[in-house]
């Protein structure tokens, strides 16, 4: 058979070789399906039933995942089941059964693919490919409706690549990547819930394949390049040599990252920076360590709260952060307080909708509003606190009134344990978290009243540059090398050390290995990222010299442009590889 190349987009990086593995499981549904009048009220009650049982396989499905995937992944399944419980989505089911006396699968396909349309025509490319998820939550209910059992890809016990028309975010966020070495769907585009699961997984991966389907058979042979998106068929001999001599060289990479990734990170001449993780569960906790984090930059505590439907209790939150305090044992752990709003909503806090939730009622400004919420959880920090070396970091601060209350409030959670005799390190340091333009424009202000500051680029940049980076039409705008940003975390740093405080950095930026350079030579004390990026991290970091880092900050700092910083910073890249 001749060798054929698709081009897609990676989303997951690295190669494999492997025999194909097609999977196809579409619901087959006759769309117009009549039932009689009389049928109605027991057609309605039937597809209730599948309903809530598809509403229950959620739940056990965030249960059995929870230890793998962080608080917003978890939320990405938490919004399936915000989909059934939508007005808009089940009585509009119900409405077609007694209506137009459809049955419960002809029903559930035209109002599953009337929403998906919805969302596949909008011109934003992250709200566009939200159609997936419905399409996910439609066919769990036809599945459960048909009583066929599906094919399960967990029962897969070889090793294969999967090639599919699609993968559903529920689908890949089970796969074992000890049997799936890779996979490449027909559909799915970069910001897909199954491209971000796979990138989570550490599944190479390509999606957006065209004729892909029609080309493959099981058993085939093929080759799957996530970093280029690409997906050789039928490959022939001199292929297979080429690839197999680029994954041995990606092999000998990794192996390299392992064999250091457990010692500390310094520059060339000396100088240190702690390489830390950011986590959300104690499971994250262990992969973060076998990684080499000499600590954890970011507890995301979000998770206890989205992967659950009651509000955790002070033991049960104890409980959690003991747990990790007691896993890093004399390794710093600092602990985000409770950061929902914006796209992180919890139903049972009864958050308002609103217009512009990123700038709305969020983070610390609803933790100060529902203070016994904040006391709870503070408590349960400070309880914990005494078994291992814990600080609390505040996010959100807009300015020195909104730290001062968070302050108060902690004030008096310590009160509270010190009147019941509890003990905890009353020494514990008190941070925040600059990611509003204010704030970092008020640094030297707030580092009279904070221990440490840590940036978070993800906000940080998105509110200084007024954009939207889920916008198609602004989100070229997203770049964290504007001159602008780079310009506001030199002024975060500078305020930071002139008050005697250290600064790290826990977004998107810290875990870009080309960025850890520039953040060095801006006097950056930690950098914080995904377990996964820690080793690469590291890598860069042992490759430069503090001295080099601040001319490299000090020539970025003059750029007028994004592009400017870019093309110096790939230069740089370039002279030590």
């Amino acid at each position: 058979m001749e060798e054929k190349i698709i081009k897609g987009i990676g989303v997951s990086e690295g190669i494999r070789i492997g025999r194909a593995f097609v999977f196809m499981h579409s619901q087959n549904v006759d769309i117009e399906r009549k039932i009689s009048e009389a049928e109605a009220n027991q057609e309605e009650e039937r597809f209730q039933r599948a309903a809530d049982a598809a509403g229950t396989e959620i739940d056990e499905l965030i249960s059995d995942v929870a230890q793998k995937l962080d608080a917003g992944k978890i939320g990405v399944l938490k919004g399936q089941k915000g989909i059934l419980a939508d007005p808009a989505y089940c009585p509009e089911i119900k409405k077609l059964i007694h209506k137009n006396l459809l049955s419960s699968e002809t029903a559930v396909k035209q109002v599953t693919e009337k929403f998906a349309k919805i969302f596949e025509n909008l011109k934003n490319d992250y709200m566009k490919e939200r159609s997936a998820d419905i399409r996910d939550v439609g066919n769990r209910i036809l599945k459960i409706l048909s009583g066929k059992k599906a094919v399960d890809l967990k029962t897969i016990k070889e090793p294969v690549i999967l090639i599919a028309d699609d993968l559903s975010p529920t689908d890949t966020i089970q796969l074992n990547k000890e049997y799936i070495l890779a996979f490449a769907t027909q559909k799915g585009g970069k910001t897909s819930h199954t491209s971000i699961f796979a990138k989570s997984l550490g599944i190479p991966a390509a999606v957006g394949l065209p004729g892909l389907t029609d080309a493959v058979s099981d058993g085939d042979t093929v080759i799957i390049d996530g970093l280029e998106g690409l997906c050789i068929l039928s490959p022939q001999k001199d292929t297979i040599d080429q690839y197999l001599e680029k994954q041995n060289a990606e092999a000998a990479e990794e192996l390299l990252l392992r064999e250091n990734m457990l010692n500390a990170a310094a520059t060339s001449d000396g100088s240190r920076v702690i390489v830390a993780a950011n986590i959300g569960s104690l499971a994250d906790a262990g992969f973060s360590l076998e990684q080499g984090a000499k600590a954890v930059g970011l507890f995301r505590t979000e998770q206890l709260f989205l992967s659950r439907n009651t509000f955790p209790d002070e033991e049960e939150q104890f409980r959690e952060y003991k747990s990790v305090a007691e896993k890093f044992s004399e390794k710093e752990v600092i602990i985000r307080t409770l950061d929902v709003g914006g796209d992180k909503s919890i139903s049972y806090l009864n958050i308002p909708k609103e217009d512009n939730p990123f700038l709305g009622y969020r983070a610390v400004r609803l933790c100060l509003n529902q203070k016994e919420l904040f006391l709870t959880q503070l408590r349960a920090i400070l309880r914990a606190s005494a078994f291992g070396k814990l600080s609390i970091m505040f996010p959100m601060i807009s300015g020195y009134a909104e730290l001062m209350a968070a302050k108060s409030v902690l004030d008096e959670a310590k009160s509270q344990l010190k009147s019941n005799k509890i003990s905890y390190d009353e020494s514990i340091r008190v941070g925040i978290m600059i990611e509003v333009p204010s704030a970092a424009l008020m640094a030297d202000v707030l580092a009279q009243e904070a221990d440490f500051f840590s940036i978070g680029t993800n906000d940080l940049v998105q509110y200084t540059l007024a954009v939207d980076r889920g916008n198609e039409k602004v989100s070229y705008l997203y770049d964290y090398f504007n001159p602008a940003v780079i310009r506001l975390i030199k002024n975060i740093a500078d305020a930071a050390h002139a008050a005697g405080i250290p600064v790290g950095m826990c977004g998107g930026m810290a875990g870009d290995p080309s960025a850890a350079p520039l953040l060095i030579g801006l006097n950056l004390d930690e950098l914080s990222m995904a377990a996964g990026s820690v080793p690469k991290v590291k890598n860069a970091i042992r490759k430069v010299s503090k001295q080099e880092c601040a001319r490299l900050a000090s020539e970025c700092a003059q750029c007028k442009t994004p592009e400017e910083i870019h093309r110096i910073i790939r230069a740089f890249s370039a002279n030590k590889t």
